[in-house]
């Protein structure tokens, strides 16, 4: 058997689908969806029972256009509460101060209006309530650039009313008619949630830092709102679902796994993986949950929703993904995860039985000739285990294969079994793709994570070498044609291997990697300082302590750049707020100092993560040519 003679092109893998994220109105007639208008993707609507099949542009298809960007691509939508609109939300180029935009499917015609039109002002939260249709509750900076204050907003007429205004100390809102949450973290990094009423605040329960990086996540009131719905790791490794009394802060257990934790919110890609519970969008009701092994597992929570799990599965024999119903509950929308299928979207009504496929994002991509993504779980050196995944190139022969070591984000992340257009690409190019749950990451218990306290270029990085290792005496991988890739925590592993263990790796890849742990603590943007006393000064450390900022520069890519022999590739975006532009400057800088082999690509119009679609093209066109020179992979003929 031999590999595909035509690579599939970067184009097929990274231009606009041809629609996604499809979402129900809540009276089950209509659905909003992504797909591209002047090369960006903008919300579009159309009834549920038109014709599908037709193109959005066609006069007989129904389709609405209801957004016009034609600067970035909308990733984040949603209807409110009531179906009369839907909203949006938007930064420029990366800046990550997102705005919350109105769109009228009624009016298609109208331009969407920006409902919080504040320059240098991020939306850093947004609750929407059946009680109250009108209005959402949002999360803004408004104020003052380090403080969170909260809003109720009216959709019809933009006009903010001050719901809460920040002492100095609130990290976020929790909101609901009648109820309001603040959580605040204490010094020692314990999150503290309690109720505000009138001013006063009344502790209402503690979260460990420890435990807890972020605070109770998920977390949803219940619809009567004497509660919230949150996942607990209280007196157990694995995070479970319980009920926390917002009265006496009681938590009463509701559901659990015996091995797996409850799906780990990752939330920079909300919009990617949906959410670990599974609300009624009409009563707020609990229809499920979700767990996360090497599959994902679904505990129907609710009598009805038990009768139409079962026929939802039987529609792929993929992994139930985003899924949205009318008030009602008969009529459903859901699409599916899967290793080498991009996605369906289907509908199925449950008083009929009926199921349609209403579309496919990339059609022209043929799942029997992408490859297989396998779970697999290694042992690192001192015992722990590392969940991983391992895609080898279809039709290739499984022996001495150039390896991509990929490495996630966060590091407080997690790789899964899904379709990953990056691993695709790598795999049609004729890599073995390595993708390791390193201690850091989230989702394998409280303790997994936590093993990686203070070990930023230390045991962190030995679990992927240890990962490596392994490929290479499986005979999977040839120890001479190895890169290390990644971005924002993965592009500094990237830097970390190219620099700590320079003989290891043919090349390496960061993109929008920080290269300074010193640099990257102290650059937090003001509302987010307080939030990093139990990721960042735990987890890496205070540059406020010499002792401390010393050992943070020592693991540190900057300080060990002139061990760096690979060939290195590093990929930014002008506008990264997150890891700032200057982390590639310095290490681009310092390796042509010396005349050493270099190539960075900086994208002026994005952030920490590329959105348009001919970024990422041309991105993946950089990445494909760079590991081809220094790896012997193939290239496309359209690069």
């Amino acid at each position: 058997m031999t590999a595909p003679s035509k690579p599939i092109s970067v184009e097929e893998f990274f231009g606009p689908p041809t629609r996604s994220r499809a979402l129900l109105s809540p009276d089950g007639a209509k659905v909003a969806y992504l797909a591209p208008w002047r090369g960006r993707l903008n919300v579009f609507v159309r009834d549920l029972d038109s014709d599908w099949a037709a193109p959005d542009g066609a006069e007989d298809s129904g389709a609405r256009r209801v957004t016009s960007d034609a600067r970035r691509s909308i990733d984040t939508f949603f209807w409110s509460a009531d179906g009369r609109y839907l909203l949006f939300q938007q930064d420029t180029d990366g800046d990550e101060n997102w705005h919350l935009h109105r769109a009228d499917p009624a009016r298609p015609e109208e331009p969407a209006v920006d409902l919080t039109p504040y320059e240098g002002v991020r939306l850093l939260g947004t609750a929407l309530s059946p009680a109250r249709p009108g209005t959402a509750f949002v999360q803004l900076n408004k104020r003052r650039p380090d403080l969170i204050d909260l809003y109720e907003l009216d959709l019809a007429t933009g006009e903010l009313t001050t719901a809460a205004e920040n002492p100095g100390d609130v990290v976020g809102w929790l909101a609901a008619p009648g109820r309001l949450l603040a959580l605040t973290i204490e010094e020692g990094g314990d999150h503290v949630l309690s109720e505000q009423t009138r001013g006063e605040r009344r502790p209402i329960t503690r979260f460990p830092g420890t435990d807890a990086l972020f605070g109770a996540h998920p977390a949803a009131f219940t619809p009567d709102g004497g509660g919230l719905w949150i996942g607990s790791s209280r007196g157990s490794d694995r995070t479970r679902l319980v009920r926390l009394d917002l009265d006496t802060g009681e938590q009463t257990g509701v559901d659990s796994h015996p091995v797996f934790d409850l799906d780990t919110p990752r939330p920079e890609a909300d919009q990617r993986f949906p959410s670990s519970l599974i609300l009624h969008p009409g009563t707020g009701e609990l229809l499920g949950a979700r767990y996360l092994g090497a599959r994902q597992e679904i505990h129907a929570l609710d009598a009805h929703f038990a009768e139409v799990l079962p026929r939802l599965a039987e529609l792929s024999d993929g992994d139930l993904a985003h899924v949205s119903c009318d008030t009602a509950g008969q009529r459903w929308v859901v699409d599916f995860t899967h290793d080498r299928d991009p996605g369906v979207t289907w509908s199925y009504d449950h008083a009929t039985g009926r199921a349609r496929r209403l579309f496919r994002p990339f059609p022209h991509l043929d799942p029997a000739r992408l490859a297989p993504v396998a779970p697999i779980t290694l042992t690192a050196r001192d015992g722990i285990d590392l969940p991983c995944h391992l895609t080898l190139p279809v039709g290739a022969e499984p022996r001495h294969l150039p390896t991509v070591l990929l490495v996630h984000g966060g590091p407080w992340y997690r790789d899964s079994w899904c379709y990953d257009p990056e691993v695709q690409l790598l795999a049609d190019r004729g890599y073995a793709v390595l993708q390791v749950g390193f201690r850091g990451s989230t989702g394998y218990g409280k303790a997994h994570t936590q093993a990686a306290i203070g070990q930023f270029a230390g045991r962190m990085h030995d679990d992927l070498i240890d990962a490596l290792d392994w490929a290479i005496e499986q005979g999977h991988t040839d120890p001479d044609r190895v890169a290390i890739y990644g971005c924002s925590y993965g592009g500094y592993a990237a830097l970390v291997g190219a620099a700590f263990t320079p003989d290891r790796f043919a090349a390496a890849v960061s993109y929008t990697g920080m290269s300074d742990l010193v640099d990257l603590v102290r650059s937090v943007v003001p509302f987010a300082r307080r939030t990093v006393e139990n990721s960042y000064l735990r987890y890496i450390g205070d540059p406020d302590d010499p002792a401390q900022e010393a050992d943070m520069l020592a693991r540190s890519p900057i300080s060990r750049v002139d061990d760096i022999t690979a060939p290195v590739l590093l990929i930014h975006g002008a506008n990264d707020v997150r890891v700032a532009r200057r982390h590639s400057d310095r290490i681009a800088d310092a390796l042509r100092s010396r005349g050493a082999e270099v190539e960075y690509l900086l994208n002026e119009a994005e952030g920490h993560w590329f959105i348009n679609p001919d970024s990422n093209i041309e991105l993946y066109r950089t990445l494909e040519r760079f590991l081809a020179r220094h790896l012997g992979g193939r290239s496309s003929a359209a690069s």
